[in-house]
Formats: C-alpha cells, structure tokens, sequence
C-alpha cells in the first residue's frame, strides 16, 4: 500500500520544479519592487532636486549638480556603518565566491540592503547598473529557499542560479537571456539538465509577472536595422567587434585600477564615496550622460541619433565614472554601464562607416545596436548571454548574424589580451581558476603552511652515511630527509635510494662518505604561500610522497616537510567543513 502511494508523490526533480516556479514568482514581485524604489528615488533626489537647485536652468546653478549624487553617498554611511562589508563597492564578485566556492548561504538582509543602497547611488546620478544588484537580490531570495529546505550545497547553487535568472529576466523582458546568465556568468558553465530546466522555469516565471505590470516592453526599446550590404557590413562588423575587444580590456584594467588606487587612498573610508560622487557630479557638469544607468541617451544613440564625437568622448568617461562610482564605494552593477559603453563604441563607429560609405551601410543606430552585445560578451566573458539578449530584445533575425559575430570576436580578442573577465580577476589575484570547479578552487585557496609537520629531521651535507642510517632507523615515518649546509640553508635532499649501493660496504667505509656527496642537490621545493594544487601537481608528475618547505625560494630555512597524505587531510577537512554547512546552513543563518 504504502508502495501504491509513493507513486503519487511529487518526486525530488518535480518539487525542485515547483521551487524554481515558487523563486521565479517572487523573483518578479523583487524586480518590480526594486525598479519602483529606483525610480522613486531618481524623481525625488534627481529630478526634484534638479528643479530645487535650479540646475534645469543653466548658467551657474550647473555648479550645484555636484550636490546631487554627494546627497546620495551621504545617505550610504548609515547603511556602511551598520553592515560594513555588505554595502560599499562592485559586489558580485563575492557573491560568485559564495555561490561557487562556498556554502551558498546569503543572509536575507542581503535583499533589503541591496535595493535601499543601489537605488541611492544610481538614483541620484552615480554611475552604475541595476542588473548586477537584481541578480543578487534574486540570488538571495534563492538561498534563503535554500536555506528553508535546508539543501545540499549543490541544490543551493540551483536555487541561488534561478533567482538570478529571474531577475536578469524581469529587468530586460528577456527570459532566455536570464537562463544563460544564470548558466554562462553565476554557474560557470556547469550545470546539469535538471539545473537548466529550474533556470528556464525561474526565468519564465519572472518574465511572466513583470510582463504583466509593465507590458511587453524590455529595459529600453531598440530599433528594427538589417544588414544593408553583406559583402560590406559583414567585414566591418567583425573590425568593430576587434575595437570592442580591446575596449573591454581596458575597461576590466581601468576599473579594477581605480579601485585599487582607492584602496590605496590615506582617507577615512566613509569619505571615499564621497570623493567619488563629486568627480561624477563634476563630470556630469559637462557630459551628464555618464550620470546614472545613462539608460535614456542610450536610447538616443539606438535611435541615430548620436554625435560622433560626444559619443566617442563617452566611451572614456564612462569607463572612468563607472570605475570611480564603485572604486569609491557606491553600490550598484557593471552590466548597464557595459551596454552604454558598446553602444557609444558602435555608434561612433557607424557614425563614421556611414559617412564613408551611406549607401552601402546601416544607419549609426544598427552598429550601436551591435555594440550593444559585443561589449557586453567582451566585458563578461559571455558570449551566449549577449546574443540572446540582443535577439530578445530586438526580435530581429537579419541582425542577429552581426550580434553573433561580433559578440564571438568581442570576446576572444578580450580573452586573448585578459583572461579574466570584468567579475573573476580577484579569484585571479588570489590564485584561484573559479572556471576549474569547486574542488579545484578548494585546493588553491588553501596554503601549504596549513599543511606541512613542524616535527622535521634534516642533516648536514657533512655528516657521514652512518650517520644518517641512524636517523632512518629512528623509523619517524620520513622516505626523504633535508640536506643543510653550515648556514643552515637547504642545498638538497636524501633517501634510503640514494644510499643504497653503501649499504654493504663496512662502516669505516661508510663514516667515510658524506651526505654531501650523495644527496640530490636537484630539489623541487615549496614555500608555505604556495597553494595545495600547486603542490599536488608536483606529488603527481614526479611521482613522490614527500616535498621540502623553505621560508622562500632566496631563503633557503626549512620550515618542514610536505607530505601528500597531509595535503589530502587538510583538503578532505576543508571539503566536509563546507559539505557540513551547506547541510546545516538553513539552520544557522535565517536572518
């Protein structure tokens, strides 16, 4: 009987289903919300303001505007003082080390927070997006499904990928660009069926309900273009698509300089921000495009009607004022920021080929289109994610050759010249390949310091072999011992293999051979900042158990041994560490 009934129950791939609908829903509800609060604070601090201040008028109330987007990074300390870490800064890069390298566990705060200092920073005319913030008020909301259902840490990283779906999908009207920025950009690429099939649920859903607000409409509307002359536009698109590549690169550099060079600023950090508001206001005194998710000229440009030259001059300043707005401190994304900067790009350039060649060439309008995704694969490293971006919001087959091309050569040319994209060149920093998958990354966020025995025997180079058969039958475990000089530096190694042909001879005979002379001077070593993978890589082509640590690699000072049974312990410790949280993690963080 009870068999009979098993039957009828909803089975673990079925419930995962009707979770990801369940996280798709309230994914939408979120996306309204957050864009309701967005657009709430843009009229009240900078429209409203704008007309407080007299700034509409011209003249020397332009001097004001400055004042806008300070108000905005003032009202952020309260938020920063109270939640120091979780508000200031580009902050998708932790939230893909908790997602892919930890336990998954984002506290619920995480939402509320994200909305409030988002909106204030890109509402009062910061430069940043809304798409990353969405993607992790998404992704939070997943967790916390997660963390109710108390989930494996697998399930976990499911349920975090269809939030994020869900959002990406609502803010553009574009379901099947959610699923693959889930897939390309939260999950890296790995994913299973049942995995994908939650995401393409999570996005529907999202899509569903924001359509039901807003209408159809996506982000911003972009115009119906074709290719004029296949023959022509073709090869100009794929030199446009080599610019874009290089342009990407020196976005990620730019960027991720200027937030070094903030870190690096001897000021209090709640006076950083500040500083970085009042460039962007500054800025925005003569370019006030730069200003905010620069969503409306952006719709200009699409439509044709951009000027070469301002455009161009947009591309650098807004690459600055993104990279100032988050360096310093504000809150917000890099996906809009990127969509503007392809836009600009292809829109100068079709200002220029169209020129040179009208009746062989689209308008500016169609190559700003194109740049669009271009950029945007470049920057990310996602190629899939701008295309189907692109096709959803333009519904355009004769354009979505272009897009695809460019968007391909946009990113191999990024790739080529920075590996990293805009969101992995920490995880780079530290060593750490975030694309290897979670195992891999666990290997090398761990050092062998934690691994190596304080308990080392080593030699002098002058004692004689007596000497050291004597220490090999103390019998501690050890196949290979460290050879020092006078100084105390390590000049080799030596095994019971590196004496074995002296083993017969007499012992007047053997006092009289030294260390020195038959130990293998040839020695692989490691320091204790070395990673763990680095090391296993060793273990497995030469072969070998043991491995010395020296204080450097100049330093010779041995500071122990490395033994591969060690360096699994310490992986295996870690491995459960992480596995235990995730089992429990529902229990222990609810907040």
């Amino acid at each position: 009987m009870r068999k009979n009934l098993q039957k009828f129950l909803p089975g673990e791939n079925t419930r995962m289903m009707a979770i990801a609908t369940c996280i798709g829903l309230t994914a939408g509800l979120l996306n309204i919300l957050f864009r309701s609060i967005v657009a709430l604070v843009h009229h009240f601090f900078f429209e409203g303001g704008s007309r407080l201040l007299g700034i509409d008028r011209g003249g020397w109330h332009l001097l004001l505007l400055p004042l806008i987007p300070l108000t905005g990074a003032i009202l952020l300390i309260p938020l920063s003082l109270l939640f120091p870490g979780e508000v200031n800064g580009y902050g998708f890069t932790k939230f893909l080390r908790k997602v892919n390298l930890e336990d998954g566990i984002i506290r619920a705060r995480t939402i509320v927070l994200k909305i409030i200092a988002t909106a204030l920073t890109i509402g009062t005319g910061n430069s940043a997006g809304v798409e990353g913030p969405i993607a992790q008020i998404g992704g939070a909301m997943g967790s916390q499904v997660g963390q109710f259902f108390r989930v494996s840490g697998n399930r976990m990283k499911v349920y975090i990928a269809a939030g994020c779906a869900g959002g990406i999908a609502g803010m553009f009207n574009a379901p099947i660009a959610g699923v693959f920025f889930a897939a390309e950009i939260v999950l890296l690429g790995t994913y299973e069926i049942s995995s994908f099939a939650a995401l393409v649920i999570a996005s529907a859903m999202s899509t569903a309900v924001t359509r039901s607000y807003y209408g159809m409409a996506s982000a911003f509307q972009i115009p119906q273009y074709s290719v004029v002359n296949r023959l022509v536009e073709i090869p100009l698109y794929g030199l446009m698509a080599v610019l874009i590549g290089f342009a990407a690169v020196l976005y990620i550099r730019t960027f991720y300089l200027v937030r070094d060079k903030y870190r690096d600023l001897p000021i209090h950090p709640q006076l950083k921000p500040l500083t970085g508001a009042l460039c962007i206001g500054l800025v925005g005194m003569f370019f006030p495009q730069v200003m905010g998710d620069g969503y409306s000229y952006m719709k200009e440009v699409l439509d044709g009607g951009g000027v070469a030259l301002v455009m161009l001059a947009l591309v650098f300043l807004k690459i600055l004022a993104t990279s100032i707005t988050l360096g310093s401190g504000g809150a917000g994304g890099v996906f809009a920021p990127s969509l503007f900067i392809g836009a600009m790009i292809g829109g100068t350039f079709g200002s220029v080929v169209h020129k040179l060649l009208p009746t062989l060439t689209a308008g500016a309008g169609a190559y700003a289109t194109v740049g669009i995704g271009a950029f945007l694969a470049a920057s990310t490293h996602a190629p899939m994610t701008a295309i189907f971006l692109l096709f959803e919001m333009t519904g355009n087959y004769q354009i979505i050759i272009p897009i695809m091309l460019t968007s391909i050569i946009g990113t191999v040319v990024a790739k080529k010249f920075c590996e990293d994209s805009i969101d992995t060149v920490d995880f780079t920093r530290e060593g750490i390949d975030i694309h290897e998958g979670r195992e891999v990354a666990i290997m090398k966020s761990l050092k062998v310091g934690a691994a190596i025995t304080d308990d080392v025997d080593f030699i002098s180079e002058e004692a004689n072999i007596k000497q050291l058969l004597d220490i090999f039958s103390m019998g501690r475990g050890g196949f290979y011992f460290p050879v020092i000089d006078d100084s105390g530096r390590m000049t080799g190694i030596v095994s019971l293999q590196d004496v074995k042909n002296i083993l017969h001879r007499d012992e007047k005979e053997r006092i009289a051979y030294k260390v020195g002379g038959v130990c293998n001077r040839n020695v692989l070593m490691l320091t204790p900042d070395d990673s763990l993978y680095t090391a296993m890589q060793l273990f497995d082509i030469k072969g070998i158990e043991e491995i010395p640590v020296v204080e450097s690699l100049e330093e010779r000072w041995v500071v122990g041994m490395l033994k591969r049974r060690d360096a699994l312990d310490v992986y295996n410790r870690q491995a459960l560490k992480k596995g235990i949280k995730a089992k429990v993690g529902g229990t222990s963080d609810r907040a």
